[in-house]
């Protein structure tokens, strides 16, 4: 007579071997999806930062070349119809723009920044990056590092 063993299943060997060759590949690729995500959420910020400057732009060429005070940037802009409202950061998740408008003392120029902490992960080549990135200015643009 002919018997064949039957086979249940896997063997705990080849079972540990498929999961370490899984958490392997786990641990390549969870870092560089984490510096994509960062990366677009900062991307999507400096679009942020260009739709801003452009309604201030838009608000100076509207009131003789003056941009407003800092004080009612956040006011000027919503109320006179250049921005439906201040977008928020994407990685902070909250009106990071409005309250860091800063501008001179005759409103001749302007400038801003981002204040969330997390565009650090999206910068390679710095070692230390804080806040107050992007920034953007009047005079030269955008600022995406220090």
């Amino acid at each position: 007579m002919f018997m064949k063993k039957k086979k249940a299943g896997f063997t705990l060997i080849e079972l540990m071997i498929v999961i370490a060759i899984i958490a392997i590949l786990a641990a390549i690729l969870v870092p560089n999806f984490l510096k994509a995500r960062a990366q677009g959420q900062l991307t999507a910020c400096k679009s942020n930062c260009k739709n801003i400057a452009t309604a201030l732009e838009m608000y100076a060429s509207d009131n003789g070349g003056r941009y407003p005070s800092s004080a009612n940037i956040k006011n000027s802009l919503t109320t006179g119809n250049y921005l439906k409202l201040i977008p928020s950061c994407p990685a902070a998740g909250t009106d990071t723009y409005s309250p860091n408008f800063t501008s001179a003392t005759t409103p001749d120029a302007f400038s801003f920044y981002c204040n969330g902490t997390n565009h650090a992960k999206a910068y390679t080549g710095f070692n230390s990056v804080g806040a107050n990135f992007p920034q953007y200015f009047a005079e030269s643009g955008l600022v995406d590092h220090p």
